[in-house]
């Protein structure tokens, strides 16, 4: 998985919705969300199971604090993904609640996903296009670092932002 583990990736749903993902190490990523539901949404070092399914197809699959589960399959060489977003009912009904810098607000998660309904889940599945790709080395503390905001994705992609 050498060449999977320090991705920074840009990707945009074909509803829309643009996320940005490192894959930090072997077991935790960063990510930003630009654009959809919960825009201005960032998590740093997420646990998650990381696998290669055959060559040039990894899996990254975690559940968030809110409840929410997702499972991603990056086709990096193809520039391609697919990802299916579980998010609980609550979040759907108050996705506000989640956009902030999730690391400072872990009891709020957890608080919110007990106080709300979590079912029906609302399910989001989806194909992608990677619309950027680096590889920025394993455990770099600097390429999710601070919040999204307008247009920085334009600006890593005419890299801005390093």
């Amino acid at each position: 998985m050498e060449n999977f583990v320090g991705s920074h990736m840009i990707y945009t749903y074909e509803n829309g919705w643009e996320y940005e993902i490192y894959i930090k190490n072997d077991h935790t990523i960063d990510y930003r969300i630009h654009s959809g539901m919960v825009a201005g949404r960032w998590v740093r070092d997420q646990e998650v199971d990381l696998v290669k399914l055959t060559e040039g197809v990894y899996k990254v699959a975690w559940t968030e604090p809110t409840g929410t589960d997702v499972a991603l399959n990056f086709m990096p060489l193809e520039k391609r993904m697919h990802g299916i977003i579980f998010f609980p009912k609550w979040v759907h009904e108050h996705p506000e609640i989640t956009v902030c810098y999730q690391n400072d607000h872990i009891a709020l998660m957890e608080e919110s996903r007990e106080k709300y309904e979590t079912y029906p889940k609302y399910v989001v599945p989806e194909f992608a296009d990677i619309t950027f790709i680096e590889n920025a080395g394993v455990d770099n503390q600097n390429v999710v670092a601070q919040a999204p905001y307008p247009g920085m994705t334009d600006d890593i992609r005419a890299g801005k932002i390093k």
